[in-house]
């Protein structure tokens, strides 16, 4: 199934290579190449390219690109979703997944990329059976290494590789027993001048940290769980539980994991958290144009709107930007046209404004299209959709756990057209 996997950086260059039947040359890269050349943003870059002799098939993470070589015709997302699942195994070991991490630890990543496929097939992918057979890198563990010549790889099988359950490992044992769920959704929505939704929709996750001793079974509930469109569970739910009561019915896997993600796609029931008061117009005649942009807070339930950011692609013709903010500051980018406004934080009773001139290429055009504006935001404490964990009840353990929900809205592909 996957020959090669080729990791590149933000910059194009090709940093790491795994092949696992036959050795692809570098140059199947050069049609990846082209494509990221062609996107303006590098989350635009097709997921799945087509060459006279294979299938390019990537994923952007942390700055980084995950590009596997195919060379017969397989399920696209099939290929996606062990992608991902390669670029969460190095963030669990490592802490981070960026280029320098990777680099700093390129034998145990090899290692890791040798048991998680199998002649191009998915073998062992669950994080707690990769910890038994790869252990994680330590400073003392690396320097014990060094001194006597030996490896992070295990002597013994993993327990939970023969188990009905393979994602949990027998015989946890916690001093302090813990179960934290963050519900993570994120917004994607077009508005047109005016401020009417085009489109909207919410993409959600709830992510886990379950540190709990011996083989608990929780169950977790919603309040209203009949909003969520499109549901995506980790193996360890019980999904005839969820059909019949709209119940999470599972035994967690130790530690961090994603224990499902979800979507709501019915405009009415996305509610945009911020409004977008703009007008930005280049002149017929004069090298000048003008700029006036002033944001708001709208359906944000009282909670306050942090990290708040507009960036704007310039057309060409545009050289230089004579602005002043009531908050925040501002930067151009002139090689890349790129206009940045950092608000940060939110204030309901002075609303932040962006107001001044544009300078222009003499003699230049007036632009076809106005530029439009990509916003990014987040709220603490607030799921945009409304979804709300009622209880988590844990069975098959006596002890009482430390329970805890956070919330968390931010912006996806948050477009204002002008």
């Amino acid at each position: 199934m996957i020959h090669s996997l080729f990791l590149v950086n933000h910059t194009g260059d090709i940093f790491l290579e795994k092949h696992w039947k036959s050795v692809i040359s570098r140059s199947v890269c050069d049609y990846f190449f082209e494509a990221k050349e062609k996107a303006v943003e590098p989350e635009n870059v097709p997921p799945v390219l087509q060459t006279p002799h294979h299938y390019l098939i990537t994923i952007y993470r942390g700055k980084l690109f995950f590009l596997s070589v195919i060379q017969t015709e397989v399920p696209p997302l099939f290929v996606i979703e062990f992608l991902h699942r390669v670029a969460d195994t190095f963030q669990d070991y490592f802490g981070e997944c960026s280029e320098g991490v990777i680099k700093d630890n390129v034998v145990i990543v090899y290692e890791l990329l040798e048991e998680m496929l199998d002649n191009g097939f998915p073998l062992a992918t669950e994080s707690n059976v990769l910890k038994e057979m790869i252990r994680p890198p330590t400073i003392l563990r690396s320097v014990v290494n060094t001194l006597t010549g030996s490896s992070n790889v295990g002597d013994t099988l993993p327990t939970g590789q023969l188990s009905s359950i393979p994602w949990r490992r027998a015989g946890v044992k916690y001093t302090n027993n813990e179960a934290y769920f963050d519900v993570i959704e994120e917004i994607d929505a077009i508005l047109d001048k005016s401020g009417t939704t085009v489109f909207a929709e919410i993409q959600g996750v709830i992510e886990a940290c379950v540190r709990l001793t011996g083989m608990p079974d929780l169950t977790l509930s919603f309040m209203n769980p009949r909003l969520l469109d499109d549901v995506s569970f980790h193996p360890c739910v019980r999904f005839k539980r969820w059909e019949s009561e709209q119940v999470l019915s599972f035994i967690p896997p130790d530690g961090n994991f994603t224990l499902m993600s979800y979507h709501v796609s019915s405009q009415n029931l996305v509610a945009m958290p911020v409004y977008v008061k703009q007008n930005i117009s280049f002149f017929e005649t004069g090298p000048c144009g003008r700029l006036d942009i002033t944001i708001g807070p709208k359906q944000t339930m009282g909670k306050t709107v942090e990290g708040l950011m507009v960036t704007i692609h310039m057309p060409k013709a545009v050289l230089s930007a004579n602005l002043t903010p009531t908050q925040g500051n501002y930067t151009y980018d002139l090689a890349t046209k790129v206009l940045v406004w950092d608000i940060g934080k939110l204030n309901p009773q002075k609303l932040p404004n962006l107001r001044g001139t544009l300078s222009m290429q003499s003699g230049a055009p007036k632009p076809e299209d106005n530029p439009s504006l990509n916003i990014d935001l987040k709220i603490q404490q607030l799921a945009i959709s409304g979804l709300k964990v009622s209880r988590l009840d844990m069975y098959g353990e006596k002890y009482k756990p430390f329970k805890g929900v956070k919330y968390l809205t931010k912006a996806g592909k948050f477009q204002v057209r002008t």
